[in-house]
Parts: structure tokens; sequence; C-alpha cells
């Protein structure tokens, strides 16, 4: 608890916890009230972040930068799931693929932009694993594959029925997640040597102890996904006030709300000069979302949803996760970064971004 309430001192975002329980409050007092639960829940998301992130960092320190970004993305990556699940039980699955594919874009852009740049303005250039980075850029770009093939199919000539399309999905679905599996396989027991972290200044901060840091993500991550249903009853709602579009709000809003307790351990793992954990957060999310959380959500929804999801996206967010996904293996090939690459790929991200609030692609 020390260790915790010194932290409160020193970082004043840990104020803001007491927009925590004032989400809970008003959604029993004001369920209603859908923009001011919007505004009240990013501000409560916003403190936990820091809070995931820190412990995190703890974790990453005992365990070494691969583990821990493998652990932080997991962890993040509930938020999305449970926001997605929310939308699936729903049926709202234009929200839900709007969502996924925006998680994938924004942790392979902006995410990993937002990084190079922060890092690379106080360090003059910056060095990572670059086989490990290669291995995450590989995953993503097979995911970005079985996302093009459902939808390319859909546009041809002799077009299959929707059966034949349904059972491709649920195909796929499973030869991702094996994928997945193997890749994990591969990079934590059969190669570990080769995926190690480059080394890197010490910043001089005491971790956490491994019990603090290990109660801290599990506690944090329960509030994460209570407070995220909260937001997700009221996003859709705050959108229509807000004058923003269903495929705006999924693809933007909620993937940037969703990822920002591993933006917060990204960005301040760059800046403490540990890109290894923040190239691991940022494409080992993209890739798990991609080749896992993605696929559970089509098996998912033959259980939960009213009729069973497809894996077949809009042609313009097929086309945004294959730049995506190529934009990521060509600033991250080379193994060094500095903040011009940064700046870079955020424009890639903004002018995305732009495309969708100005013009909003057709939804099936």
């Amino acid at each position: 608890m020390n260790a915790l309430v010194e932290e409160a001192r020193h970082n004043p975002l840990l104020w803001l916890l007491v927009f925590v329980p004032a989400v809970f409050a008003g959604h029993a007092l004001h369920a209603e009230a859908h923009t001011l639960l919007f505004v009240v829940s990013v501000l409560a998301i916003v403190p936990l972040a820091t809070l995931l992130s820190h412990a995190t960092e703890s974790v990453a320190a005992k365990t070494g930068d691969a583990v821990g970004g493998l652990l932080n993305a997991t962890l993040g990556n509930l938020t999305e799931l449970v926001i997605a699940l929310a939308a699936l039980r729903a049926g709202q699955y234009t929200l839900v693929k709007a969502s996924i594919a925006g998680a994938i874009v924004t942790n392979a852009l902006f995410m990993l932009g937002a990084s190079f740049l922060l890092g690379g303005l106080k360090h003059h250039t910056q060095e990572f694993n670059r086989a490990s980075a290669r291995l995450q850029a590989g995953l993503l770009f097979v995911a970005a594959v079985a996302l093009l093939i459902p939808s390319a199919i859909s546009q041809a000539d002799a077009a299959p029925d929707a059966a034949v399309g349904q059972s491709l999905s649920l195909g796929l679905s499973v030869l991702l997640i094996a994928a997945y599996g193997l890749g994990l396989l591969f990079s934590l027991k059969t190669h570990r040597g080769i995926f190690g972290s480059t080394e890197h200044a010490e910043d001089g901060e005491k971790p956490w102890p491994m019990g603090l840091a290990l109660a801290t993500l599990a506690g944090v991550t329960v509030l994460v996904a209570l407070v995220s249903e909260v937001f997700v009853e009221s996003v859709q709602g705050a959108a229509l006030e807000l004058g923003m579009t269903p495929a705006f709000v999924g693809f933007i809003v909620v993937a940037l709300v969703g990822g920002a307790a591993e933006m917060a351990s990204a960005f301040s793992g760059a800046r403490k000069d540990r890109l290894d954990l923040s190239v691991g957060i940022a494409l080992g999310s993209a890739a798990q979302i991609a080749l896992f959380v993605a696929p559970v959500l089509v098996l998912l929804s033959y259980v939960l949803g009213p009729a069973p999801m497809s894996l077949q996206l809009w042609p313009g967010a097929v086309v945004m996760v294959l730049i995506a996904t190529l934009t990521a293996c060509l600033v991250t090939n080379s193994g060094r970064s500095a903040w011009f690459p940064g700046v870079l790929v955020l424009m890639v991200y903004l002018i995305f971004a732009m495309t969708l609030y100005l013009l909003p692609p057709r939804t099936q």
C-alpha cells in the first residue's frame, strides 16, 4: 500500500481515480445521461491505465520485456474483448467488426508511431529486437490475409452464398487461433533466446514487489472491464449527440479507449528507452486481436449473438488493416527508430481517422 500511496503522490494522473466510483454512481442514478457517462468513463480509464502500466513494467523487470509485453497486450485486450462482447450480445455486428479492425490499426499505427515519436524526442536513436518485431508483423500479415479473403470472395463474380461464407469464416477462425498458439510456442519456448530484449539503460526507478504488481494487475483489469461496460452502454448515445458515425466510433473512439492501458505502458516504456516493451505491446496486441480476439468472437457469436458473425469486413476496413500491417513491417524492419519515422506512421493513422470521420464507409 505504501508503494501505491507513493505513486499517487508523484503522479497527478492517479488523482483521476475519483472518477471510477463516479462512473458507477452516475450509471446507477442517471443511466440516460449518455454523453456525461461517456466522458466520465474515459476519465476513469486513464488513471486505471496508468496503474496497469506501472504494474506491467514491474512484472517486465522480473520476467523480461518479451513476457511483459505479452502480459500487457493480453490484459489490455481484455478491455477490447469486453467491449466487443457487449456489442456482440446486442447484435451490433457493425460496431464489433469496426472495433476489431480499429484496434488492429490503432495498435499497429497510433501506438507504434507515438512510441517512436515519444521515445525519439528523449533519445536520439533507439534500438529494439528486430527478430521479435518481424515475428509479430508476420503474424499480423497472416491475419490480414485471413480478413482479406472473405471480403474478396464476396466481391467476386460468382459470389458464394451466405452459408459458404460463414463456413469459411469459421474455418479461418480455427486456423488463426492455431497460428497464434504456435507463434507463442515459437517465441516463448522453442526459440526463446532469439527474442531477448536489447540492452537499455536503467532508469533508476525501483519496481514494485511481484505480489503487489500481480494484485494490481488483477484488480485494475476487473475495474477496467466494469468501467468498459458503462462505456459501451453510453458510447452509442453519446455518438448521436456528438454527431459521430458508428463506424468512426468503433474504428477510432472505442479502439483508443479500449487500448488506453496498453498505450500508457508502451509510451512509458519508450520514454525509458525500453522500446522492446513498446514494440512488443503495440504489434503483439495487434496480432493478438487479429489472430485470437477476432476468431474467438466469431466462435462466441454462435452462442451469444442473435446470429453467427463472419470475418467479412467492408472493403475500406480491409484496405486499412492491410496498409497498417505493411507500414508496421516497413518501419520495424531495421530494428532502429527515431522520432521522424514515428511522425510518418502517425500521419498514416490520421489519414484514416480523417477519412472515416468525413466519409464513413458503407456497411453491410
